[in-house]
């Protein structure tokens, strides 16, 4: 799968975004080593803490149906009114949960509506990532 296809994938993701606080709507597309996809997007709380981001709806819909080895994921963002950020990266937590699952070169793609994009692995985002 190409990352203008796995992008495409998370800006249909994007649509089911929960994002009444915040206005920031965020879709992901989860590519797995056997070639299936997990989209995911962001769903808000009032309490906050609940919050889930799209990156960790992927990834966790993927592992709890048994999927462990993964190869690609592509991010896009954008506001309530629909503008796009130039690119919309994995927060902190994100990086880490993904982290426990991805190999330093996996590849993290930021994407947006217009078809640019860019490539980056795991290990750039998070050089020192957490481990025992």
């Amino acid at each position: 799968m190409t990352p203008q296809e796995l992008v495409k994938r998370a800006l249909e993701a994007q649509k089911y975004a929960y994002a009444p606080y915040s206005g920031f709507r965020v879709g992901a597309a989860l590519l797995t080593a056997q070639g299936k996809v997990y989209t995911g997007c962001n769903i808000e709380n009032k309490c906050h803490t609940p919050t889930i981001c799209a990156e960790r709806t992927a990834l966790f819909k993927a592992v709890s149906e048994g999927e462990t080895e993964f190869l690609a994921i592509a991010v896009v963002g954008c506001t309530r009114d629909g503008v796009y950020k130039r690119f919309c990266t994995p927060c902190g937590v994100c990086r880490q949960a993904l982290a426990e699952f991805c190999k330093p070169d996996f590849q993290i793609v930021f994407g947006d509506d217009s078809g640019d994009y860019e490539v980056h692995t795991l290990s750039e985002l998070l050089p020192l990532a957490f481990d025992l």
